[in-house]
């Protein structure tokens, strides 16, 4: 088989990523049911996976819900931007942790206490979340035909968060002039605030970005 034929093949198209989070999300999300039914089987750190028990325990899952989705929003702007998933953030806090204490809040506990609705729900969770970034691409970073060597990947850790903030920024550059400028504007900015600046880099790149849409 050709490389050209390989290269456009499933495991390279635009389509098929959705579906590698939705499977992953589904083991997560029924991960999460298990623990909240058994007490193991939660992919996640200790001290996230406290969060959530304390929730179980206490009844509060404001701490959860808060920290859990807020680390999924913003791996899906790093994943639109830089092309690289962080399975930590977004899948196993975010949907993992964050969406089901959200439904635990709301008093909706059917995806959580069954089995197979869990991998139901976990499945379309992590559809959406992949569409939304393949969407985002396709609108934003790819409008201007380079991939910038990374595509969509999976698998970026937190620890190497820190080292994410140059490469959003010359994957900024690359896209345009003034999405390169918002990217380095919004990374000085966070840098000023002792923040990661990779956050800066990404909102600045987006806001810019949505002033001046790539032709």
């Amino acid at each position: 088989m050709k490389e050209e034929n390989v290269t456009h093949g499933f495991w390279y198209a635009d389509w098929s990523f959705p579906i590698f989070v939705g499977i992953m999300s589904a083991a997560v999300f029924a991960g999460t049911h298990m623990y909240v039914q058994y007490g193991v089987g939660a992919f996640n750190e200790v001290a996230i996976v406290a969060m959530l028990k304390a929730g179980l325990d206490g009844g509060s899952y404001g701490a959860a819900a808060a920290f859990g989705v807020s680390f999924l929003f913003a791996r899906i702007l790093e994943g639109s931007l830089v092309g690289i998933l962080d399975i930590g953030g977004a899948i196993l806090t975010g949907i993992g942790i964050g969406i089901p204490a959200i439904f635990l809040s709301m008093g909706i506990k059917a995806p959580i206490e069954n089995f197979t609705l869990a991998l139901i729900v976990g499945a379309i969770l992590g559809l959406i979340v992949g569409g939304i970034i393949i969407l985002i691409r396709k609108f934003t970073i790819n409008q201007s035909n380079s991939t910038f060597g990374a595509e969509v990947m999976m698998g970026a850790g937190n620890a190497s968060g820190r080292f994410l903030g140059p490469l959003i920024i010359l994957s900024a550059c690359g896209a345009s002039i003034p999405v390169g400028l918002g990217s380095v504007v919004g990374a000085l900015l966070f840098y000023i605030w002792k923040k990661p600046i990779a956050g800066g880099a990404i909102l600045g790149a987006m806001v810019l970005g949505a002033v001046f849409p790539i032709l």
